[in-house]
């Protein structure tokens, strides 16, 4: 430990770099790497704070590619009814797709709000806590009226289990399998029968989700937290150019509030 200054994670960070390894590894790992210096700081091992002077690496997401509206309705309704249907949970609710694979009727709290409590883990291939919670804990998002609409109509049709629509298509006692929806979406962008945006990928769908919030004025704050975004630098550093008027309007508010 006593080997550890400023220099010393300047070259960790460097290496990385070299490396090639993504902003977003590089940022989680400095970040375990502080948690441990500032504890040791703090106990009285360094004298001095190891990261003063030292530049962290910057997590900056790739700019999302977002559907236009008539671009979406034709997503919405290019596959079968179970991918139609988890397009349109990320979409009008903001989920992941592991997120919509895992939603539950019973988790409809009031008729404009559903209760994301898990998801469907792409490596276990089993129900999980959310991204970034321990389990039980959960985050409440908007359900527009649309989508309780065609959620419960798929749930009329095709039944549930303790609550689940989606179970896998061989096998009903496990979840849907993420790479099914995956490999549906792949089709679909191969075939070409559908305009989708150049670069767009399934995240786009939740990106729609963002992008429909902040146009209306929804505050960046609770799209953060209904997108269950770790921190509001993630939503901001992905969606700022949604919000390119802000500043300006902010200007002209300012200006008459200085000409009363």
């Amino acid at each position: 430990m006593a080997t550890f200054d400023h220099k010393v994670v300047d070259a960790f960070i460097r290496t990385m770099e070299r490396n090639g390894d993504g902003l977003a590894t590089q940022a989680n790992a400095f970040d375990k790497l502080k948690a441990i210096l500032l504890d040791a700081h703090r106990l009285g091992l360094y004298p001095e704070n190891p990261l003063d002077g030292v530049t962290p690496p910057q997590y900056d997401p790739k700019r999302a590619v977002i559907p236009s509206l008539p671009q979406l309705g034709g997503i919405r309704e290019a596959g079968d009814e179970t991918f139609n249907l988890v397009a349109e949970l990320m979409s009008g609710c903001g989920r992941r797709n592991g997120e919509a694979l895992a939603v539950n009727i019973n988790n409809i709290v009031a008729d404009d709000v559903y209760r994301v409590t898990e998801q469907v883990n792409q490596t276990t291939k089993d129900y999980a806590p959310l991204k970034h919670r321990k389990k039980g804990e959960y985050r409440d998002v908007p359900l527009p009226s649309r989508t309780r609409i065609r959620l419960l109509t798929y749930a009329d049709t095709h039944g549930t289990i303790d609550g689940y629509p989606f179970r896998h298509p061989l096998d009903i006692s496990r979840p849907y399998p993420a790479y099914y929806f995956q490999n549906q979406w792949d089709r679909i962008k191969r075939a070409g029968d559908v305009d989708i945006p150049e670069g767009m990928t399934i995240y786009g769908l939740r990106h729609f989700f963002a992008s429909n919030c902040l146009s209306h004025n929804i505050p960046i704050t609770d799209v953060a937290e209904w997108m269950g975004h770790k921190s509001i630098d993630v939503t901001f550093k992905i969606y700022r150019h949604l919000m390119p008027g802000s500043i300006g309007h902010a200007a002209q508010v300012l200006d008459l509030g200085l000409a009363a």
